[in-house]
């Protein structure tokens, strides 16, 4: 049943959510009550990662993918800095394929979110749902008031540290490459989140995901192949950026004319069209193997904001990783900065000056 809201055959980052507005409210009654419900039974049913790697009846892949968490968390914080809190110390079964469904929305012809205010992580540009009939429901909903609409799976979550956080495991069928990167993305949430700031946090985890999981597997373990494959998915994600921002700006220029409705309807579909086409010419730089072809019609604003939320200034984030020549140290820099200014501009800043004048940064967690 759920096949159906992967969207095309691409692959994205596990969506991660805060939990947070699910918790403390600012929701309907039974919004709260169902997802409070969902995140009681998940802390009710963990086991310490430890108890679970040592029970003999654990197949030895399992413990083996348990191990490499433990691992990623302590390379986190011992080569990052990171603030991993208690997250990440438990393991938690989850009785379906997928977490949750996410819903998100944006008006047919802006590329702007649609927002959901909350306590504690401010607007964000969607809703997650334990009730999939709630979710699709919510979908039909915004659909019908004339909103382009993403439902999409999701298997990881963070509650941003105010609660321990297990593993679940719908995270632990990713590959041991995915897995890594997913911990140090979920652990960058704890350290830092400034709250309003969905594209910065989200593109933000993202690099670090992926620059962690390469100083992962290439120094801290040694893993020739996976190392390859870490710095494959790098390449690739960032190519995949500078994909759909250059289809923002087209849908931006046409958006910011004065066409008819009906008119712009159809340049919109005929750019989105020339996005597949021009999609099919990118994929020969790729090199992870993991993506396959856009399927137009299933292309919207929100679709396209869905994925430019993990996909921001990613370049950005890189070449100040190779000013700073050290990840924790570029990881310190721009939290150190995003303290003191807004987060994009803390980014401008940091691009600016030299490294060698730049103040140094403490790790602790920040932004709640």
């Amino acid at each position: 049943m759920l096949a159906r809201f992967r969207g095309p055959a691409v692959s994205v980052p596990a969506t991660s959510l805060a939990l947070l507005p699910a918790i403390f409210g600012a929701c309907s009654p039974g919004y709260v009550l169902r997802a409070g419900w969902e995140e009681a039974k998940i802390l009710r049913g963990r086991r310490p990662i430890e108890a679970v790697v040592h029970d003999t009846t654990t197949p030895p892949s399992m413990r083996y993918k348990l191990r490499l968490v433990e691992d990623a968390r302590a390379f986190a914080i011992h080569r990052l800095g990171l603030d991993a809190g208690d997250s990440f110390t438990s393991y938690a079964e989850v009785s379906r394929d997928t977490l949750l469904l996410v819903v998100s929305a944006a008006p047919e012809f802006r590329l702007v979110w649609k927002t959901w205010w909350f306590p504690i992580v401010g607007r964000v540009p969607y809703r997650g749902y334990f009730d999939f009939e709630r979710a699709l429901e919510e979908g039909r909903r915004l659909g019908e008031q004339g909103y382009d609409v993403w439902v999409r799976p999701s298997s990881a979550f963070s509650t941003l540290g105010w609660l321990p956080d297990p593993l679940l495991s719908t995270t632990l069928r990713a590959d041991s490459v995915a897995l890594v990167e997913t911990v140090i993305h979920e652990i960058t949430h704890t350290t830092f989140f400034p709250a309003g700031e969905a594209h910065f946090n989200e593109s933000f985890a993202n690099f670090v995901g992926h620059r962690g999981a390469i100083d992962f597997f290439c120094g801290a373990v040694a893993d020739e192949g996976r190392c390859e494959q870490a710095r494959d998915r790098w390449h690739d994600t960032r190519t995949f950026g500078r994909f759909f921002n250059r289809l923002v700006d087209s849908l931006k220029a046409l958006y910011a004319t004065d066409l008819p409705a009906d008119r712009m309807r159809e340049r919109k579909a005929e750019i989105l069209a020339w996005a597949a086409r021009d999609f099919e010419a990118v994929k020969p730089e790729l090199r992870s193997g993991q993506y396959g072809s856009l399927n137009p019609e299933r292309l919207n604003n929100a679709w396209l904001l869905a994925r430019v939320l993990y996909y921001s200034r990613l370049d950005d984030f890189d070449m100040i990783y190779e000013s700073e020549g050290d990840l924790q140290e570029s990881i310190a820099a721009v939290i150190a900065a995003a303290r003191r200014m807004p987060p994009w501009e803390a980014v401008d800043s940091l691009l600016a000056a030299p490294a060698e004048v730049r103040p140094a940064g403490a790790h602790t967690r920040s932004g709640r």
